[in-house]
């Protein structure tokens, strides 16, 4: 909006340029929705409170000191999220692009999908919610509509191609395989991030440093110039999704101030389905989907152990860990939650770290 506005005044004031690069934008965008979210953030907050009487309702199965800890904390905190993204997207992004609108409702799809679960586990009071077959149901179906968009703006030879990180002219034509292989890039990132949730803080730094990296990404293989440099492959117009990761992690951090232990709300699926569901389009728009799984392995490890877990369980009758997704287990072996949440950043930094380095060892 704000783009639009000014892109066209630049051509009589020359100081208005400034609002054409996307970096510049990206830091509008970032300090817009980090102040946005500190603004709203005690009203929204306070506002769930009263909607929620007993706050998230706990696993009973799960530690029992979150019981105590973690009672009547309210929930659907991703609304703060998504109230600080969406209006930093719409001021500082160019609003022609496709791909910014595709990982926008990509992004709605999935928090609707998080409000309706988290509705339910409040209203009834139980830990269960939309059931998962449902939920998956309705996030391939909004995941399927992204890859048929994705997939009809992108150029060939790579609208159905996949790339291969290190091996810079490698492309693996996979057909229309390749519109399930893409859905199941968004719904797993979805869930993985999803399953991440479960302590103060963990899931949401993470989140925000594989959007600051897959920022980087798009930006580079958006631009020409850099994308020849660097021998990846060129895909025109994902640069401005670098807009999107900025807004996401200005979003992050103000949400990162209310939910720091002892955290004032938690994320909820409406969040983390919607911020994993967003990890993952870009990933797909960029032609990033097997380097996403580096940037993000965090999340593939606390996806991994849970069905490592469930499968162990179903086969054998024995449990791999002491209590699945894996942060649970190092609380059962002692470890106090800031330790494993700030251990776990620390992984996330180390992975993201290694996603990077593709770029350029080719």
């Amino acid at each position: 909006m704000l783009y639009d506005l000014l892109a066209g005044l630049s051509k009589d004031l020359a100081v208005l340029n400034v609002f054409r690069y996307i970096t510049f934008r990206t830091g509008g965008a970032t300090l817009t929705a980090l102040l946005i979210t500190f603004l709203f953030g005690p009203r929204i907050i306070a506002l769930l409170k009263s909607r929620q009487r007993r706050g998230q309702p706990i696993r009973e199965d799960g530690p029992k000191t979150h019981v105590i800890q973690k009672q009547g904390t309210p929930t659907m905190g991703g609304f703060l999220i998504l109230v600080g993204l969406v209006p930093s997207v719409i001021i500082w992004a160019d609003l022609s692009n496709r791909y910014v609108w595709i990982v926008m409702l990509v992004t709605l799809g999935f928090g609707a999908v998080g409000f309706a679960d988290d509705y339910l586990k409040v209203s009834k009071i139980s830990p269960k919610g939309v059931p998962g077959r449902v939920k998956l149901f309705f996030e391939f179906i909004i995941a399927g509509l992204a890859m048929w968009a994705l997939v009809s703006i992108a150029r060939e030879p790579l609208a159905t191609a996949l790339t291969i990180p290190f091996f810079k002219g490698v492309l693996i034509q996979m057909g229309a395989f390749f519109f399930l292989f893409g859905a199941l890039v968004i719904v797993g990132s979805s869930n993985a991030v999803n399953l991440t949730d479960g302590l103060d803080g963990l899931a949401i730094v993470p989140v925000m440093i594989a959007a600051a990296s897959l920022g980087l990404i798009v930006y580079l293989v958006g631009n020409a110039v850099f994308a020849d440099y660097l021998q990846i492959h060129f895909v025109p117009g994902t640069g401005e999704l670098a807009v999107f990761c900025g807004a996401l992690i200005g979003a992050g951090l103000g949400f990162l101030w209310y939910n720091a232990p002892p955290a004032m709300v938690f994320m909820g699926d409406t969040g983390s389905l919607a911020l994993g569901g967003a990890l993952g389009a870009i990933s797909v728009a960029a032609k990033h989907e097997l380097v996403l799984a580096i940037i993000g392995g965090l999340f593939v490890l606390e996806a991994i152990s849970v069905i490592v877990q469930v499968a162990s369980f179903k086969l054998t009758g024995k449990r791999v860990f002491r209590m699945a997704p894996l942060h649970h287990h190092f609380e059962q072996k002692g470890w106090a939650e800031p330790t494993v949440v700030i251990r776990f950043w620390i992984i996330a930094v180390v992975l993201a770290m290694a996603g990077l380095a593709t770029l350029k060892l080719r």
